[in-house]
């Protein structure tokens, strides 16, 4: 993996010398630019969450953000967002080793409900690699998976609810059936009334999250999840991995539903590459 952006002291590569001058011999290549396996601590640093993030409540009175949404996708050259219904086949190591980073950084993941279903969701894992920088930023040991749905249409024997490390969420409109959520409670779930409705409405849903104290937000989708976050103006970053593989098809995109009135614009952050794929982050102006 080598970084392409920005560019900076480890990035640029070093000035050609002039015309005539004596060498003093080969000059290394600068650490970023050298293809190579990153450490999990270089990712991470490279991941990293804006500091400070505060709570709703403080925010009145700090430039810090309240919270921090960020989603993690991956995407085709020609748009595929899945390949037989899945991200997996369109992955690859290092696209994995960040997905992992990026649960090991967060305080909550948000999935949809049929994301849960069909990537076979379980309790996200306490990791030694991230433990120190969880403790000294007074995270659990582990990030909670908040499931958004609104039929509560969920099996709740799955581990995912009943042996979770941190207790699972499930967010929910207040039009939801009451014996689902029951079942989900009962489940051992903490079920999150995020909408007047029958469904989650997405402000209303990162903020209970950060009033939880659950600030760093990751979702992973699907679609039609992010797409919800995207359109409401909740959506801060996104770290989208381009993978170099052509599906053709018609696999959905990263994003679904209705089209913006106004196309939201996005700055670039960073890009790292290996083996073709590119690991973009884009973050909201």
């Amino acid at each position: 993996m080598r970084r392409l952006f920005p560019v900076t002291d480890q990035t640029a590569p070093a000035a050609a010398p002039a015309p005539g001058a004596r060498s003093e011999g080969r000059s290394e290549a600068p650490a970023d630019l050298v293809d190579r396996e990153w450490t999990l601590d270089e990712l991470a640093e490279a991941y990293a969450y804006p500091a400070p993030l505060t709570t709703p409540g403080t925010h009145a009175t700090s430039d810090a953000p309240h919270r921090w949404l960020r989603a993690n996708m991956v995407s085709t050259l020609d748009g595929a967002a899945q390949h037989d219904g899945r991200s997996q086949a369109i992955s690859s190591d290092a696209d994995m080793r960040i997905f992992g980073t990026l649960r090991g950084l967060a305080d909550v993941v948000i999935a949809g409900a049929e994301t849960v279903r069909l990537e076979g969701y379980r309790p996200a894992r306490a990791r030694d690699a991230f433990a120190a920088r969880r403790a000294a930023d007074g995270q659990a040991p582990a990030p909670a998976i908040a499931v958004v749905s609104a039929s509560l249409n969920l099996d709740f024997s799955l581990p995912l609810f009943t042996s979770p490390l941190v207790p699972t969420l499930v967010l929910t409109g207040a039009a939801a059936s009451p014996d689902r959520v029951r079942a989900a409670e009962k489940a051992g779930a903490r079920v999150i009334v995020a909408g007047d409705g029958p469904g989650v409405e997405p402000d209303r849903a990162v903020t209970a999250l950060a009033d939880m104290g659950l600030v760093r937000q990751l979702t992973e989708g699907g679609p039609r999840l992010l797409g919800q976050f995207a359109a409401a103006g909740v959506l801060d970053e996104l770290c989208l991995t381009v993978a170099p593989l052509l599906t053709v098809g018609s696999a959905q995109r990263i994003t679904g539903g209705p089209v913006l009135p106004d196309p939201e614009r996005f700055a670039l952050a960073a890009v790292l590459e290996e083996a073709g794929f590119l690991f973009t982050r884009y973050r909201r102006i």
